[in-house]
């Protein structure tokens, strides 16, 4: 199988060095030098030394030593030149990159309405550039286009609650773009306010299946040792996608209409996920969970996952080591299922280990809102502005600023997420936001004359976030439910998170004009301190474990 290189830039992304902690359950189909010391291959433990395939030899090397002089020059070559041994598993680089890009794609378009809608609204209130006759909205209707999408995520969100896992993660992505397409081309195309605002909450329902769909599928395909870096990489998509939403809006800002160009530039985008997600295979463990809920014959459903499992790595079609993976996932899967219902019922995510991975899940992503994110944002052009940033009165370039910034950050996280761990960065972040939260406050209340204090609170803030809530709360939540529940867990996580978010943005304003900015800060920054203690009692590390480690040592 000829494999792809990646050039020298991209490696640090896809680290795929061993861990001594968690040796892969897959490793058990790989030949290896017989001793009596091996456990057997339905085991979830093994002997500490992994098996390196390529060019039909084997090589044993020690786990998580780096011991060149133990391999040859053809399998130097074929680790270097384009494949990846992670854990013992072979797979080539070339098979992870559409099947991370097109979900991820998803998140971009989330993160592009975030950008255009700002510049959006400008352009659709201004009786020169509107292009209208209704250009004159009122403070309702302006907030019913704003927020029109969160009420359309929000939506999307509870309603693929009871049919994730009869829809599955490929088909719905594939919804989403559809969505997408249709929420872009009636915003853009809309004669009235009335289409307008249809337009926006189709688009949303896009957002609300997307941001459950895509951490779902990247999670369940993807190597283990790689699905932090993927899932945080997914979040730098939606920060790309927002300065992609504001560069757009700066272009066509001063073009009559130009609000219809903003809105409409979403639709390629989600024409190409649909394409793409089109010509993915389904997800293997979905495949196998419809199975084993009898949804039809479970041998064919575990063909079907070891042809799924063999692209998704591009290996040749039924290769013996996806045979081992999926018979491995089978196992683990039939024991959380027992003898229960197939189907499970309704309120099972409150029960038993869903109901510990959905405190986790949702307490993460629940910390992620209500410790003022969009709120600090909120006040981002004021503080430059006060510190004599002349770009302060230019909201696209300050938004710009912040968004370069998070871009920057977001990409620190995604380095380092697969080497340093989940917790670290999420002590280290939240601890971060903390202190940037009572340095806000106290900018506000005695530190008014010291502008530069209020700048660096700022960027402490965006920075932190990016390398702790930002990225590690969405990876949590799509590694940490159990399969059995994993499709109805992550709706009620993405649920809790736009809901959340809601109620934060509806209550700011008049929380603001009550208490003061000085003490909604010092509020949020207590709300941080109880975030940083939940993070230190109850979020557990997940580095290298695969989904099924996760289920069996940590949840239960």
């Amino acid at each position: 199988m000829a494999a792809l290189a990646i050039p020298t830039w991209i490696r640090p992304l896809f680290n795929t060095k061993s861990s001594p902690k968690s040796p892969s359950p897959s490793t058990g189909s790989m030949p290896s030098r017989p001793d009596s010391s091996s456990t057997s291959f339905s085991g979830l433990r093994f002997k500490p030394s992994l098996s390196l395939v390529s060019a039909g030899r084997f090589r044993n090397f020690e786990v998580g030593v780096q011991r060149e002089d133990f391999l040859g020059e053809e399998e130097k070559a074929f680790v270097e030149g384009g494949s990846g041994v992670e854990n013992g598993e072979v797979f080539a680089w070339s098979s992870v990159i559409f099947p991370f890009v097109f979900p991820a794609l998803g998140g971009l378009l989330f993160g592009y309405d975030i950008g255009a809608t700002s510049g959006a609204t400008i352009s659709l209130q201004s009786a020169e550039l509107s292009g209208t006759t209704w250009f004159n909205l009122s403070a309702i209707q302006l907030g019913l286009v704003v927020s029109g999408s969160l009420y359309g995520a929000l939506l999307g969100s509870a309603l693929v609650y009871p049919i994730a896992d009869f829809l599955g993660r490929k088909r719905e992505l594939i919804i989403a773009s559809v969505l997408y397409v249709l929420g872009g081309l009636s915003t853009a195309y809309a004669p009235g306010l009335g289409v307008l605002l249809l337009g926006r909450v189709l688009y949303g329902l896009g957002i609300g299946v997307a941001m459950h769909g895509a951490p779902l599928y990247i999670a369940e395909t993807c190597p283990s040792q790689i699905r932090g870096t993927l899932i945080s990489l997914k979040e730098l998509f939606i920060v790309l996608g927002i300065l992609l939403g504001y560069f757009v809006g700066s272009l066509e800002i001063n073009v009559i209409g130009g609000w219809r160009y903003m809105f409409g530039f979403s639709v390629p985008a989600a024409l190409l996920m649909g394409l793409g997600m089109y010509t993915l295979p389904p997800s293997p463990r979905w495949l196998l969970l419809r199975g084993v809920q009898g949804a039809g014959s479970l041998q064919q459903y575990k063909e079907k996952a070891i042809s799924a499992l063999s692209r998704l790595r591009g290996r040749p079609a039924g290769d013996r080591q996806s045979e081992s993976q999926i018979e491995e996932t089978l196992v683990s899967l039939k024991s959380a299922y027992g003898s229960q219902e197939s189907e499970g019922n309704f309120l099972e995510v409150f029960q038993g280990p869903s109901l510990k991975a959905f405190v986790i899940g949702g307490g993460l992503v629940l910390f992620q809102q209500i410790t003022g994110q969009p709120s600090v944002l909120y006040y981002a052009g004021s503080i430059l502005q006060s510190a004599g940033f002349s770009a302060a009165s230019d909201a696209a370039r300050v938004s710009v600023l912040i968004g370069l910034f998070k871009l920057l950050m977001t990409g620190i996280a995604v380095l380092k997420v697969d080497d340093l761990g989940r917790r670290p960065l999420l002590i280290g972040g939240v601890s971060g936001i903390a202190l940037s939260l009572f340095l806000l406050s106290a900018y506000y209340k005695v530190l008014g004359a010291f502008p530069f204090v209020a700048v660096a609170s700022l960027l402490l803030y965006v920075g932190c976030y990016q390398i702790s809530f930002g990225p590690i709360s969405w990876l949590m939540v799509s590694e940490i439910f159990p399969l059995r529940t994993r499709g109805r867990g992550i709706s009620l996580a993405v649920l809790a998170n736009f809901g959340s978010n809601a109620i934060v943005t509806f209550a700011f304003s008049p929380l603001k004009e009550y208490l003061g900015a000085a003490n909604l800060f010092l509020i949020f920054g207590a709300i941080a301190l109880l975030s940083l203690l939940f993070v230190l009692l109850l979020v557990p590390e997940t580095k290298g474990l695969t989904l099924e480690e996760i289920e069996a040592k940590i949840l239960k």
